[in-house]
């Protein structure tokens, strides 16, 4: 079998030797090439044609945001990016997953050598799972949400955006439903692709996406201005309300609870179950156990079987669970893992996957309705 050639980019060279050396140690990979800057890189993509390239944030010359938003609108290619564990850290690498980077590493800000040998595994696999990834050229991101009250929503007819026509409403199902969502691998665009189309009324959303520490703050930050739902971090012992999305941190499992008529979020360290921690199948155990058949619970894109099982159990609990098709995932690992376990009933392209579950809500309220 071929071995998955790579290139490094990074400005450091103890980091491009660090990577280099972690790489060529694998039976399956070996490093082609590494670069100091985005401008020696482009040549040696050109003649080298790789299967996969580490990308660091920050180089002299050009960023390697701006390198990437090149690479993916000129020669898509599977990219890992090597990032720093710093607020500005989290935000850059968050814009480098919009721009089709497939996922990154969180390099240590001190001690980089040690840390990258500690990192190694984590590195390879990541490299692994990209060579395999379906590249997909980013949309453009989506404008900020106005929401009724808010300041942006009192700055004229100018900049808000049309109003389509208002579907009806979800009612008490709001307060009853939970949807769940695991995600992995390329999931952090496609939670947000489901998210930003959730109406505000919408149940409450609650999300295992596989993130370390350092980066869930951001991301829910970055969503929370894009959506007409509210997106937090999820902090342990809050309700879960309706019109809010909660995120795991990184390095937390999160599960939830009932506490007399409320649910609530449940945040806790532990051992990581299916190697990751945050764990998809701790969230919907959890989902199984407590909320039954008021959950919903959606399979996104990933590499592995995180969530399989449990998702099964949701199912048997009498929840609604949905599964990304394999055309629009960037990995297909999670959802099929889940389909193959029976635990979905429908199998959606990611842009279906909210209308659809909104449609099956409301149909609940007219079935409702009609009984009375």
């Amino acid at each position: 079998m071929p071995k998955i050639r790579v290139v490094v980019v990074d400005d450091s060279a103890l980091v491009r030797s660090m990577l280099t050396e972690i790489i060529n140690r694998q039976p399956d990979m070996e490093c082609i090439g590494a670069a100091s800057d985005p401008y020696v890189a482009r040549e040696m993509i050109r003649n080298l044609n790789p299967d996969v390239i580490t990308l660091d944030v920050e180089m002299p010359r050009m960023d390697g945001i701006d390198f990437l938003s090149k690479l993916m609108r000129l020669r898509p290619m599977p990219v890992v990016m090597v990032s720093t564990l710093t607020e500005r850290g989290a935000e850059v690498t968050l814009r480098a997953l919009e721009l089709g980077a497939i996922d990154f590493v969180a390099k240590p800000k001190i001690g980089v050598a040690d840390g990258l040998k500690q990192l190694a595994a984590e590195i390879t696999d990541k490299v692994r799972i990209a060579s395999k990834a379906r590249i997909n050229r980013a949309p453009s991101p989506a404008p900020a949400v106005a929401r009724p009250g808010s300041s942006s929503a009192a700055t004229g007819p100018a900049s808000a955006p049309v109003a389509a026509p208002a579907p009806a409403a979800l009612g008490r199902l709001s307060t009853e439903k939970i949807i769940f969502i695991g995600a992995s691998t390329g999931g952090t665009e496609a939670t947000k692709e489901v998210l930003v189309t959730l109406p505000a009324d919408a149940p409450a959303v609650v999300i295992t996406q596989h993130m370390p520490p350092g980066f869930t703050r951001s991301y829910a930050a970055r969503l929370d201005s894009l959506c007409r739902i509210r997106v937090k971090e999820a902090t342990d012992g809050e309700r879960i309300l309706p019109g809010h999305a909660y995120i795991a941190p990184g390095g937390l499992h999160l599960s939830v609870e009932r506490s007399g008529a409320n649910y609530i979020a449940r945040v806790q360290d532990g051992e990581p179950v299916n190697r990751h921690k945050p764990s998809v199948e701790v969230l919907f155990k959890s989902a199984a156990r407590i909320v039954g058949r008021n959950a919903i619970g959606i399979m996104l894109t990933g590499m592995g079987a995180d969530g399989a099982k449990a998702m099964r159990e949701m199912k048997d609990a009498g929840a609604y669970c949905v599964a990304q098709d394999e055309a629009s995932c960037v990995v297909f690992g999670m959802p099929r893992e889940a389909i193959a376990a029976g635990a979905v009933d429908e199998i959606l392209p990611l842009k279906q996957i909210a209308p659809h579950l909104m449609d099956h809500l409301r149909s609940t309220v007219g079935q409702a309705l009609s009984r009375v």
